[in-house]
């Protein structure tokens, strides 16, 4: 039974919700149109325009003019043009940013890093294997070799209080960035520190930063492809010599 105290543009919203939390409306999906909303729920129509109003503004939902309201994707999104610090990227859509330093250590470079920071097999290295998380969910799976010489504090610092890129950035701005992003299965120990179920895979993630021609740091950044987008927007370059309009 329905509480008499909750409004009934409420009980649209809550009911719209569950079923996108249910997963029975996913991502794109269209919604129940007002006048469905309106026969199967027995609301007004001004009850049904205002729940799915409330939903766009909350990001919930997208409404698209003459195509009708649809789910949005509420999964996190990471730009790819930018070199950007994830937890500004999180507090930026209101959430709280969280960082479990799972390796901070010395170490020295396998074949594998050392053709990535271009240095030679058996180098000095600093490593550093960071979880981060967006609310209570982790997003990003941080695993990053950083040239010492670049940043000799490196291991000083303390990442759950600044990340390794807002670190970096500070002492050794490299203006050559690379991003490169593949589908992958990620190994148990990724899998399990991101709290993914078996067969899900990440949205990966290769960065390499460079200062005049000396690799900074090489970061993998995985990320729950369910839960998680990377994308880019950007102007691209006018034409030198813009279209002349044909006439017929």
């Amino acid at each position: 039974m329905t509480d008499a105290a909750v409004p009934r543009y409420q009980v649209v919203k809550d009911w719209l919700v569950d079923r996108i939390g249910s997963g029975e409306l996913r991502p794109d999906d269209r919604t129940p149109s007002e006048h469905e909303l309106v026969a199967s729920l027995g609301v007004s129509r001004m009850t049904a325009n205002r729940a799915l109003r409330e939903l766009a503004a909350e990001g919930v939902l997208r409404r698209v003019q003459g195509l009708g309201t649809f789910v949005a994707d509420a999964r996190p999104q990471s730009e790819l043009v930018e070199l950007r610090n994830i937890a500004d990227e999180i507090r930026s859509r209101g959430h709280a940013h969280r960082a479990e330093v799972r390796e901070l250590v010395q170490t020295r470079a396998n074949a594998t890093v050392a053709a990535a920071l271009g240095m030679p097999s058996g180098d000095r290295v600093f490593h550093s294997v960071i979880v981060h998380f967006e609310g209570g969910h982790a997003v990003q799976f941080e695993d990053r070799y950083v040239t010492p010489a670049a940043a000799p504090d490196y291991l000083a610092q303390d990442f759950a209080r600044i990340t390794p890129n807002e670190y970096l950035m500070r002492v050794a701005p490299a203006p050559h960035v690379e991003h490169v992003v593949e589908a992958a299965m990620p190994p148990d120990r990724i899998r399990r520190a991101l709290g993914m179920r078996s067969g899900t895979p990440c949205l990966l993630l290769h960065r390499r930063t460079a200062l005049l021609n000396r690799v900074v740091s090489r970061a993998w950044l995985w990320h729950p492809a369910d839960r998680y987008r990377l994308g880019a927007a950007f102007d691209a370059a006018l034409p030198a010599k813009p279209f002349k309009e044909e006439r017929a």
